[in-house]
């Protein structure tokens, strides 16, 4: 019996893909071409792994037109782009790569809501353009870190990074709101305080979302939240798209209803809403909360370690559907 054969979506590391080749028959994409449903349907065939990322869609339809497919190595901690249990119904093993990015997307993170709390991209803009010709003392007056409210919805590992760089770093009062409560031991090591989501929008001067991308979170920042906070408080959104109403958040920078945002992700990557580039109190980024070469070689190395354990016949140590297990071997 052969080697099994395996589909690496995008283009990644060369050494990941020599690793690789050491296992499995690999079909790669080192054009990194952006693949149709259609077409990595087609590639997928008579394939018994796939290594994604976080911009293909694994779907019922493409697992009914490849049976053969045994395991998909998600190289990202989100996997929204997965159908989790049309994956396990049909014995398909799903894995992500959390942990190795944590400290990365936090710092990433930071940057961003520093960026936008102090207009560095709307000043840049104005020195580029040679606009800057004196000294005036409202000149990109923006918001202060230090001190203030940081303000987290979600908290879980890359959540708990950015608390701990606001509390001990910076100096912030730390809240956040979370589907459940951490233990009392981590709240008071982190300085954070578990508050409602009323409050948490009330009270942020600078808010930042962390939590995962589903059916309930679609929107949990939309028009009605967007007005209960402060017109001086900056959003910066590293989760997912769809988290946040774009248009809405538009509507509410262009009004100055809050005071700036800093966006990684957007509703429908990589398009953008116009409205989001028409406003200039934003920071926006393609998609990097991750993105320095020694995360995103760890993210590439582990989703493999992930793909090799699962098609060896191993649990993968990152396992999203251990149900799948039980079913019958392909």
């Amino acid at each position: 019996m052969g080697r099994a054969a395996i589909l690496v979506a995008r283009a990644v590391f060369p050494q990941t893909i020599e690793r690789l080749r050491r296992h499995f028959e690999v079909e790669d994409n080192a054009a990194d071409q952006a693949w149709s449903p259609a077409e990595l349907s087609a590639r997928l065939h008579g394939k018994a792994g796939l290594f994604a990322t976080a911009g293909e869609r694994i779907d019922a339809a493409l697992l009914d037109a490849n049976p053969q497919l045994r395991a998909v190595a998600n190289m990202a901690v989100g996997y929204n782009n997965v159908d989790l249990p049309a994956c396990t119904a049909r014995g398909v093993l799903v894995t992500n790569t959390p942990d190795v990015l944590t400290e990365t997307t936090a710092d990433f993170g930071f940057a961003l809501m520093m960026a936008a709390a102090r207009r560095l991209a709307e000043s840049e803009r104005f020195l580029r353009r040679g606009e800057w010709s004196r000294w005036s003392y409202d000149m990109y007056t923006g918001s202060d870190v230090h001190g203030a409210t940081l303000a987290i919805l979600g908290m879980g590992r890359i959540g708990q990074a950015i608390a701990r760089r606001g509390a001990l770093g910076f100096g912030m009062r730390v809240i956040y709101h979370n589907r459940s409560r951490l233990a009392p031991g981590q709240e008071e090591a982190l300085g954070a305080r578990w508050v409602d989501k009323a409050t948490l929008l009330a009270e942020a001067d600078h808010l930042v979302l962390v939590l995962p991308y589903s059916a309930a979170s679609h929107h949990a920042i939309g028009a009605a939240e967007l007005a209960s906070m402060k017109p001086t408080a900056t959003l910066t959104n590293i989760a997912r798209g769809g988290i946040v109403d774009d248009a809405a958040l538009a509507a509410a920078l262009r009004e100055r209803r809050i005071a700036a945002a800093g966006l990684d992700v957007f509703e429908g990557e990589p398009q953008v809403h116009p409205d989001l580039l028409a406003v200039p109190n934003v920071v926006l980024t393609p998609h990097i909360g991750s993105a320095t070469v020694a995360t995103r070689r760890a993210m590439a190395e582990l989703a493999a370690t992930n793909l090799i354990a699962a098609l060896g016949g191993a649990t993968p140590p990152n396992l999203l559907n251990p149900e799948a297990l039980g079913h019958a071997a392909r």
